[in-house]
């Protein structure tokens, strides 16, 4: 698949934007930003829709927000770029991801935990990101998209796919051992089941109706548990895995089933939470932690060196993105079908709509 860099670069743009938190989502024209010293300008063509889009949106998460465009799984071409980039050239593919540039200074970004510097500069909560059809990134922390790649497929790599390789990483396990993961249907939850696969795990896949077991177990979960018909989750895990699975993926966002995973996964092994739900809190009984030597862990989006390794997977076919592609125009759509839990995979939009 060849995508072509325009001609000329348009002064006006669409984009869908909002004044504020929970105004109205508008498609309508705006400026084509012009990138700085060390940005790149990225012909968006297509953006993934993330639920973080939506928390940023509604105001609820404890995070100072102040863009007035949303998205953060960006694909494109490079179109223009500043004079200090290095390493790029017009026609590149490049994905925007959460991480839209960071400091490279602090002892977060020195030890490769860029995600955490404090001066993190965010997609489409600090940074105008994706729903737009132009938009900038820092040229360091930009992901380079192979050139074979298809760029709809890769957009929720960018974000989806390296948050829940990364999770994959920090439960560290074994080829071989049992990996569940909560929240299994979703946008993550299904490339977390491929990206497991592909790495040697066994998954147990949790999730709601038959419609949602049947669509896990085609993307390579063994076993699948039904949250909505099952009385006793914690047991049903147990027994699915002979003993407790070896970690646990945390990508809904159920405080309920968070806290559960505590519960089930088996000695010696690691929960990992990915999903933020509004003001949910874990609770770990200590005495059985202690003696089951339970590890809690939080895992946040991925860095430069996960992004790339995420990218690989995906460009190697051992990961499909499954998608359904509606256009920009279509993004509150998009929202309320989130919002509703009616999504299966990622909704993807088309900028050209």
């Amino acid at each position: 698949m060849s995508y072509t860099v325009p001609k000329t670069i348009p002064k006006t743009q669409k984009a869908i934007w909002f004044d504020k938190p929970n105004a109205p989502l508008e498609y309508k024209d705006i400026d084509v930003p012009k990138p700085k010293p060390t940005e790149l300008l990225i012909k968006v063509l297509y953006s993934g829709v993330c639920h973080t889009d939506i928390h940023v949106y509604q105001n609820d998460w404890p995070i100072e927000a102040s863009a007035n465009v949303s998205g953060h799984e960006g694909a494109g071409v490079v179109v223009a770029m500043g004079e200090n980039v290095k390493g790029w050239e017009i026609g590149d593919y490049a994905g925007i991801k959460w991480l839209n540039g960071s400091c490279m200074n602090c002892e977060f970004c020195e030890q490769g935990a860029e995600p955490n510097c404090p001066h993190a500069d965010l997609s489409g909560c600090t940074h105008n990101g994706s729903f737009q059809q132009y938009a900038t990134a820092d040229a360091v922390q930009a992901a380079k998209i192979p050139k074979n790649a298809d760029l709809a497929k890769a957009a929720p790599i960018l974000c989806a796919g390296v948050t829940v390789y990364k999770a994959l990483k920090t439960a560290d396990l074994l080829a071989g051992q049992w990996v569940c993961i909560s929240g299994a249907a979703g946008g993550l939850g299904s490339l977390a089941i491929q990206y497991a696969t592909a790495m040697g795990y066994r998954v147990l896949a949790i999730d709601g109706g038959e419609d949602k077991g049947k669509y896990v177990k085609s993307l390579g979960a063994e076993a699948y548990i039904d949250y909505t018909k099952e009385k006793d989750i914690v047991e049903a895990v147990k027994k699915a895995t002979d003993g407790g699975p070896h970690g646990v993926i945390n990508v809904s966002v159920s405080e309920q089933a968070m806290n559960q995973s505590v519960d089930y996964v088996r000695p010696l092994g690691k929960v990992v939470l990915v999903g933020l739900p509004e003001n949910a809190k874990v609770t770990v009984p200590v005495f059985e932690s202690v003696i089951k030597s339970v590890q809690v862990k939080g895992s946040y989006v991925g860095n430069r060196k996960d992004t790339q390794e995420a990218l690989d997977f995906f460009a190697r076919g051992k990961v499909d993105c499954q998608i359904r592609i509606i256009g920009l125009s279509e993004a509150p759509k998009a929202f309320d079908q989130l919002k509703a839990g009616k999504v299966m995979g990622r909704i993807v939009l088309d900028t050209s709509k």
